[in-house]
């Protein structure tokens, strides 16, 4: 059984004019998803986890952009296929969701042990593409909590 923590963040990193950057999973290819990881340790805190993770999957700069916390959490089991990752008898996971706004699409870089490709889509096309329910509601929220009138 594996150490990883139950609690997890999902940064939605997306355009003033709402595109979204989804990432696709290099050990379930097809499978797409915005930014997400888990803490390292239960004391970091859920800011420096999102920095941590968007700079490690896409060389993005948290800190030259605009991190907000939605103040939104989920609760969800963890997929049999992942569990051997967390210790035993763990089978929920939390997960906090942030959103972060960039000026427009940036450059990514990708790490390839995590991801295969990426694509900086509208939103509506972006809730459609990916697999995690919590991934497509957050999405889905975008308007509303940007502000936009779409």
């Amino acid at each position: 059984m594996g150490t990883k923590i139950p609690e997890s963040v999902l940064v939605v990193i997306h355009t003033p004019d709402l595109r979204v950057l989804l990432l696709e999973r290099a050990d379930h290819p097809g499978f797409w998803q915005s930014v997400t990881g888990s803490k390292d340790s239960i004391e970091e805190p859920l800011a420096e986890t999102c920095r941590r993770e968007v700079l490690e999957e896409t060389g993005i700069d948290v800190a030259a952009h605009r991190l907000q916390d939605w103040q939104l959490t989920n609760r969800y089991e963890i997929y049999a296929h992942w569990r051997h990752r967390y210790p035993e008898g763990v089978t929920h996971n939390t997960e906090y969701v942030f959103g972060l706004l960039v000026p427009e699409p940036v450059a990514v870089r990708l790490a390839p042990r995590e991801h295969l490709a990426f694509a900086w889509l509208d939103w509506r096309e972006a809730a459609e593409r990916c697999f995690s329910w919590s991934n497509v509601q957050a999405i889905r929220e975008l308007p509303q909590r940007s502000g936009a009138l779409r």
